[in-house]
């Protein structure tokens, strides 16, 4: 296994750990043979490329210009190792003021001893449990390497294939709508950052004011980390009261922090939303079984697995992101049934059209705002 961390494996978080963490605990795929893989790779490559058509044409986004970001078919490991480096790169600053304030007293003393292996471990098993779930992903802010090199805009699609084969056999739906189905979502994220030059640079302007405002007091983070373990085990210290589930991002809020993190929520609903409503608007034209696609698919958003997938969801806050599907592709519909794609696409025009977190609730209020302004 290559290096990711070098000289930073001592410091804030053992990267190379949390590679060796979650690859070693991660659950294998399911089983297929080397000439049903290969197959499955190629397919999966042939319907990103069919997906793009379907999506530029559907969205009316990103014209006639060529992508500059590839499409990567990975296995379970892949996706870790991909994730692993996309946190190191959009983590430096905070763990950079972190490591300034490491030996500053004994809180970053113990930090200092202990906390670069506890976080990479940590950090493994979270990905560990994750790998196996993701069926795509675009990965906004990945740094170019060898091994998985970024295009121009540092961004890349990948598509997790086992995670894809593993779910359509648990639904038991045809293979190659399933495979198509789900390069329509994600081919429609790679259109939204490729027809969008400014979104990606606004997104990572709100995460590194999210991180600027995280309090760095050693003792402070290994205070929230006890907080966030007794969350998961559904303890609390004794004599405490009230509901102790709240997830990671929850637990680390500054009041600043909330306001941006209502900003990023609802463009993050924005786009899963969007996703989701392209993905079921070209789905009836190219794949035949989509409605039984969909609704064995929302079955088993809603049904989730054991009560400790459950409590992993709600620490992670998956539970908000299956909320941001349901809450963005309902605002989506309702703006294209009211304005038309067209009149949709102004929410691309600026940071100052993206819709408020309150306006994907009501979407009416978004249409009075940015369209009955820029016509008056």
């Amino acid at each position: 296994m290559t290096s990711i961390g070098g000289a930073a494996a001592s410091g804030m978080v053992d990267w190379n750990l949390a590679v060796a963490t979650a690859t070693r605990l991660v659950r294998p795929g399911p089983e297929v043979s080397r000439e049903e893989a290969r197959a499955v790779v190629a397919e999966l490559r042939r319907h990103a490329k069919s997906a793009e058509e379907h999506v530029r044409a559907y969205t009316r986004m990103g014209g006639d210009e060529v992508h500059d970001t590839p499409v990567l078919v990975v296995d379970r490991p892949g996706w870790v190792r991909a994730n692993v480096a996309g946190f190191r790169q959009i983590l430096s600053p905070l763990l950079d003021k972190m490591q300034d304030r490491r030996g500053s007293g004994p809180g970053g003393a113990v930090l200092g001893a202990v906390g670069g292996k506890v976080t990479g471990v940590e950090l493994g098993m979270l990905l560990s449990f994750l790998a196996s779930r993701v069926l795509g992903q675009y990965e906004t802010f990945a740094p170019p390497t060898r091994q998985l090199p970024a295009g121009a805009n540092g961004g890349r699609l990948l598509l997790v294939a086992p995670n894809i084969v593993h779910v359509e056999r648990e639904l038991d739906v045809q293979p190659h709508d399933f495979r198509l189905w789900v390069c329509l979502h994600e081919e429609t994220h790679r259109t939204q950052f490729s027809a969008v030059p400014w979104l990606r640079d606004h997104l990572e302007g709100e995460i590194q004011s999210f991180l600027g405002e995280t309090e760095v007091d050693p003792m402070t983070v290994l205070e929230r980390i006890r907080e966030a373990a007794q969350s998961l085990a559904g303890g609390r210290p004794e004599g405490e009261q009230g509901d102790t589930s709240r997830s990671l991002v929850e637990l680390v809020q500054t009041p600043a922090q909330r306001e941006i993190l209502a900003r990023v929520t609802a463009v993050m609903s924005l786009l899963e939303g969007h996703a989701d409503y392209v993905m079921d608007g070209v789905g009836p034209q190219v794949v035949p079984s989509v409605a039984e696609i969909r609704e064995k698919f929302q079955q088993r958003r809603a049904k989730g697995a054991s009560r400790l997938d459950a409590a992993l969801r709600k620490l992670l806050g998956l539970d908000a992101k299956l909320r941001q599907y349901r809450d963005g592709e309902r605002f989506v519909r309702a703006v294209v049934e009211e304005v038309g794609m067209d009149g949709f696409n102004r929410v691309w025009t600026s940071p100052n059209t993206l819709p408020t977190k309150s306006e994907i609730a009501k979407p009416a209020d978004w249409i009075a705002r940015v369209h009955r302004k820029a016509d008056s």
